[in-house]
C-alpha cells in the first residue's frame, strides 16, 4: 500500500443540508474512458477527495473504478471520497431522468451518490422544475445525498426553491478571473447556495495572461496555482481538469501559500462582461 498525503487541512465547503463538500475537486470533462481509472486514482493518492463527472462525459464507470482502485491500492474508502455526477438535458423529466440516475448510478458503482446535479436547467424544455421533483424524491429515497444544480439563473433558482420548497445545495457555474460572475456568486449566497466554480482556469486561455504571471513570478508559483488559489480564498468550490498526471498533483499543491490583498484586488480588476469561454446557459439549446 501507497501512502496517500495528509489530507487534514484541505479545506471543506458547508451546503444547506447539512453535509459538506471538499473545497478542490478534479473534473474529469473530456477524460477518454480509458484512462479515468488510472488518473482518478493518481488524483487520490495526492490527495483530492472530489471527483466531478457527469452522463455527458461517458467516463462514469471509469471513476467508479478509479475510487475502487484508490481503496485498494492506497488504503482511502470510498466514503472519503465525494462523487458529483449530472442529469443531461435531453433527459429531464420524471420518467427520464429516474432512468439517467439510475444508469449513473449502476454504471458508478458506489452505492449513494454523494451530488447530482441538473447539468443545464433548458428552459426551451420547460421540464426542470419537474426534473428538481424528482432528484427530491431520490434524495429522500437515500440513493442521493445532496442535490443541486448546474447553470441555473437567479430566476431559476427562485422557481425551484418557490415552487417545491428545496433550495439547491450547490449551483456550478463557469467561473474564473476574467468571468468572475460576482451577482449570480451573490445571488446564490443569498439563498445559502454553494458556489462551485468549472472552467476555472478559462480553459487554459489565462495561462499566460500577464496579471497572473506577475502574481505567480511574485510566489514562485504558476497561472494555474494563482487561479486555483483565487477560488479558494474567494470561497468557492473548484474543479480544474487535467488529464497528465504530473499536472492533477501540481493543481492540488495550493495549500502552503497565500495571495495578499494586492493580487486578490489586482484579478478582481481582471474581470470582463465578454470573459465567458463555455456556452450562455440563457442561449445555449440543449
Amino acid at each position: 500500500m501507497t501512502d496517500t498525503i495528509d489530507t487534514a487541512e484541505q479545506p471543506r465547503i458547508a451546503f444547506n443540508d447539512g453535509r459538506s463538500i471538499p473545497q478542490i475537486g478534479l473534473g474529469v470533462f473530456d477524460m477518454a474512458e480509458k484512462e479515468t481509472a488510472a488518473l482518478v486514482s493518481t488524483a487520490i493518492a495526492a490527495g483530492y477527495r472530489h471527483i466531478d463527472t457527469a452522463t455527458l462525459y461517458g467516463n462514469e464507470a471509469g471513476v467508479g473504478e478509479g475510487v475502487r482502485q484508490a481503496a485498494q491500492e492506497y488504503g482511502v474508502p470510498r466514503d472519503e471520497v465525494f462523487v458529483t455526477t449530472k442529469l443531461w438535458s435531453t433527459e429531464h423529466g420524471r420518467d427520464r431522468t429516474l432512468a439517467a440516475f439510475e444508469k449513473s448510478e449502476r454504471l458508478l458503482g458506489l452505492g449513494p451518490v454523494d451530488l447530482y446535479l441538473i447539468h443545464w436547467p433548458s428552459p426551451q424544455r420547460g421540464l426542470y422544475v419537474e426534473t428538481w421533483r424528482t432528484l427530491i424524491e431520490l434524495k429522500e429515497e437515500g440513493r442521493i445525498l445532496s442535490i443541486g444544480v448546474s447553470n441555473f439563473n437567479a430566476e431559476q433558482l427562485d422557481r425551484l426553491i418557490g415552487e417545491t420548497g428545496v433550495t439547491p445545495a450547490i449551483n456550478q457555474i463557469e467561473c474564473h478571473p476574467a468571468f468572475q460572475q460576482r451577482a449570480l456568486r451573490e445571488a446564490n449566497a443569498d439563498r445559502g447556495i454553494v458556489t462551485e466554480s468549472w472552467g476555472p482556469l478559462g480553459r487554459g486561455n489565462l495561462l499566460s495572461h500577464p496579471v497572473l504571471a506577475r502574481i505567480a513570478e511574485k510566489h514562485e508559483r504558476t497561472a494555474a496555482h494563482v487561479m486555483i488559489r483565487w477560488h479558494v480564498q474567494s470561497g468557492l468550490v473548484v474543479i480544474p481538469k487535467s488529464a497528465k498526471p504530473e499536472r492533477i498533483r501540481a493543481n492540488f499543491d495550493v495549500f502552503d501559500f497565500a495571495l495578499d490583498e494586492e493580487d486578490m484586488a489586482a484579478i478582481t480588476a481582471m474581470d470582463a462582461p465578454g470573459g465567458r469561454v463555455g456556452p450562455n446557459p440563457d442561449t445555449a439549446n440543449w
